[in-house]
């Protein structure tokens, strides 16, 4: 067991959950009854009743190699009944916020030409879904 593991509270549907998320990510698998892997990292679930809900102070941060993968996996999370927000960040059907996000957005927003990492900026604080042909239009200043 690694020496950290996120816990998530379910009211009653933590099965669900679990297996919604494993066949979303294709290096994931179910353990047991309670806990589950995506990418390598473990999770441990609870079915604890209606008292508590996922909020926006914590998130899963997808990072994304491309538009290709970034559609993939905002279009699975959204599926039978997920919200989008903006910049990126959504709420899946069972209220687990998620940042859906491009590497080539932190590289632009972290480069040494402040000029374009603010253009980058703009264009990101408009979107929902990030749209990384747009970030490059923005950062290449078109």
């Amino acid at each position: 067991m690694q020496k950290i593991t996120p816990f998530l509270w379910f009211d009653n549907n933590a099965e669900d959950a679990m297996k919604f998320y494993t066949s979303i990510f294709k290096n994931s698998k179910i353990i047991s009854e309670n806990r589950f892997e995506l990418e390598g990292q473990e999770f441990l679930v609870l079915n604890g009743g209606p008292y508590f809900k996922f909020n926006e102070a914590i998130s899963m941060f997808i990072d994304c190699k491309d538009q290709a993968e970034v559609d993939l996996y905002w279009n699975a999370l959204l599926a039978d009944g997920g919200a989008p927000s903006q910049c990126g960040w959504l709420k899946d059907k069972f209220g687990m916020s998620w940042q859906v996000i491009p590497s080539i957005l932190g590289e632009y927003l972290n480069g040494s030409d402040k000029e374009k990492s603010g253009r980058v900026m703009d264009a990101m604080m408009k979107m929902v879904k990030i749209d990384v042909e747009a970030l490059k239009n923005a950062y290449e200043g078109k």
